[in-house]
């Protein structure tokens, strides 16, 4: 079974959603929570579940080269296939990407390319949407390479922005989907139904 690394920012509910799909059916090992700074809500739902973590702030390194390395060492270490960057609100470090390739996968609140990449994170986003005036907004989850929100997308799925949606409504709606999409987005990565060429995916049946 393919071990897998989770990265996240915040409150840890996308993590929690894989956690809780693996532990219904499991397709994985969810080896590591890698924590942006201490005292998440995501790292006490490893706690809860017996998941390791470690925290890992930008701010202790140099430079993103060297947290870049000392991820790798972490990962490497655990023997870690697959990373899921799960409400993760950093920029990982491009020597990180480059140890991994095609092997890291974001989930967005947008369907990209529209509402992402720089600046575009958390409640922003579908501020972003329902100012811009969409109808439909939504999710992807796509893999990672050295650009922001840049990779080739896995799955998408929509979501109607409704009158009077405020930005607090619409990523409510959006978060129940990203709780059913990405859990199923790395049941097919861990289980080799993904085929990439190029920025084209399909997925074996």
């Amino acid at each position: 079974m393919k071990k897998i690394a989770v990265f996240a920012s915040g409150s840890g509910s996308d993590f929690q959603s894989v956690i809780d799909a693996n532990e219904k059916d499991p397709f994985c090992e969810i080896a590591l929570l890698v924590a942006s700074k201490a005292g998440i809500g995501a790292i006490a739902r490893a706690q809860r579940h017996g998941i390791e973590y470690i925290v890992c702030e930008k701010k202790s390194f140099a430079s993103s080269e060297e947290m870049g390395e000392k991820l790798i060492a972490e990962l490497r270490a655990r023997g870690i296939d697959y990373v899921v960057l799960a409400g993760y609100l950093s920029m990982v470090p491009e020597n990180f990407v480059r140890a991994y390739p095609d092997r890291i996968v974001n989930i967005h609140p947008s369907l990209i390319p529209s509402f992402c990449g720089k600046g575009y994170y958390g409640i922003n986003v579908h501020r972003a949407a329902i100012e811009y005036g969409v109808k439909l907004s939504g999710l992807t989850v796509h893999f990672v390479d050295e650009r922001y929100d840049n990779g080739a997308i896995i799955l998408q799925r929509a979501v109607e922005v409704l009158p009077g949606d405020t930005p607090e409504t619409l990523q409510g709606r959006i978060l129940e989907q990203e709780h059913i999409a990405l859990p199923l987005a790395v049941r097919w990565l861990t289980t080799g139904k993904i085929v990439k060429e190029g920025r084209k995916v399909s997925i074996l049946p």
